[in-house]
């Protein structure tokens, strides 16, 4: 079920002089960068200086006060795209597969969801446990299985590590290898380092 890649159309995107703001306060102005096939960038600044906005940005989610947001060789935009925000955006009382068979409907997976252990992440022996029962660690795990239900080029990713132990940031950091060296691009807010090597780092609010 899922997986990376690869991705034959060599999707990128470019990000030219944009600006955003929220609640009237500009975050930052004239930023420009861009992303090619196999991309891992990284997003740092301190808190409320404007990396979620950006990647809420370059989701569609927020519209720039200036600049644009260019993407090549992706058809649809919207349908290209796994955002994964700082929330787990999960239901408390749903069960870990019956999360996995909501986003394989939702994303247009065939197949069952009943093969927990093909998407992995360490969470096989919690299948049929409620999100309520589960650690905050597990629950982030979990919220980041989508990455593996259905394969997208583009990942946007807000603090993904966020309450993860040690081996489900090892996990984080391959799965982002392995989606990186398969043709997807990856771009990540973060106070830490993943593991993998960013091509850039993108500094906002400095």
């Amino acid at each position: 079920m899922g997986g990376p890649g690869p991705f034959q159309d060599k999707p990128s995107l470019r990000v030219e002089g944009l600006s955003l703001s929220r609640g009237g306060r500009v975050l930052f102005e004239g930023l420009s960068f861009s992303a090619s096939t196999g991309a891992y960038i990284e997003v740092r600044g301190p808190n409320g200086a404007g990396k979620t906005s950006l990647l809420r940005a370059l989701a569609g989610f927020l519209k720039p006060r200036a600049g644009k947001i260019v993407y090549d060789n992706v058809a649809e935009p919207p349908l290209a795209i796994h955002f994964i925000g700082h929330a787990n955006a999960l239901k408390r009382e749903a069960s870990v597969r019956t999360h996995l068979r909501y986003w394989s409907g939702l994303f247009g997976v065939t197949g069952s969801a009943d093969s927990i252990d093909d998407v992995g992440f360490g969470l096989i022996e919690r299948a049929d446990l409620p999100v309520r029962a589960l650690s905050q660690g597990q629950a982030r795990r979990l919220a980041l299985m989508r990455l593996r239900i259905a394969p997208r080029p583009i990942w946007l990713l807000d603090e993904p590590a966020a309450a993860l132990d040690a081996d489900g940031k090892e996990m984080l950091g391959d799965l982002i290898e392995s989606h990186r060296l398969h043709g997807g691009i990856v771009i990540a807010a973060v106070h830490e380092p993943l593991g993998p090597t960013p091509a850039q780092t993108i500094t906002v609010g400095a």
